[in-house]
């Protein structure tokens, strides 16, 4: 979880990868008008996200028990999350958090994403980051990402002990 340019497709494929995971890209299931108004500069509101997180939510309903799923998705708010371990009743953040300025170079330097550079302002305005009943790991972006990939499997293991 994380605003965008945190690096979440890039984290979650390497640990979806490190745990034997299947790895799930939310922004893939966005619908097409939800991908034009965010590509318009638009932020989206609660109720443009509410079907993607379901559609999300039922996704990890599906999962099976034995490798779990790894999702990217920016999870931003408390409520969101609540959507999202509803089916599994739990789940595990790992919130990839960093400096305004280094996410906005990020950004600036991705190619073929339609989330432009302008709407950062607009995540760091509604991210609620994790609350200290949920279960999860807040890491700076600057961590290199197998550093980040082996603090979350170490925190996952401390959990399922």
């Amino acid at each position: 979880m994380g605003v965008a340019g945190c690096g979440k497709s890039t984290v979650g494929e390497a640990l979806a990868a490190a745990l034997g995971s299947p790895f799930l890209e939310g922004d893939s299931l966005h619908p097409p008008r939800n991908i034009a108004l965010m590509s318009s500069g638009r932020p989206l509101e609660d109720a443009d996200r509410a079907a993607w997180l379901d559609d999300i939510a039922a996704h990890i309903a599906r999962s099976s028990d034995e490798t779990g799923i790894v999702v990217a998705c920016s999870a931003l708010k408390r409520g969101y999350r609540d959507i999202l371990r509803r089916p599994k009743r739990g789940g595990f953040f790992l919130h990839l958090d960093g400096p305004h300025a280094v996410l906005a170079r990020r950004m600036a330097e991705r190619t073929g994403h339609f989330m432009p550079p302008a709407m950062l302002d607009s995540q760091f305005a509604i991210l609620d980051p994790l609350g200290d009943d949920e279960a999860g790991l807040t890491v700076s972006v600057e961590t290199p990402v197998a550093d980040i990939v082996k603090l979350a499997v170490a925190a996952l293991s401390r959990r399922e002990r």
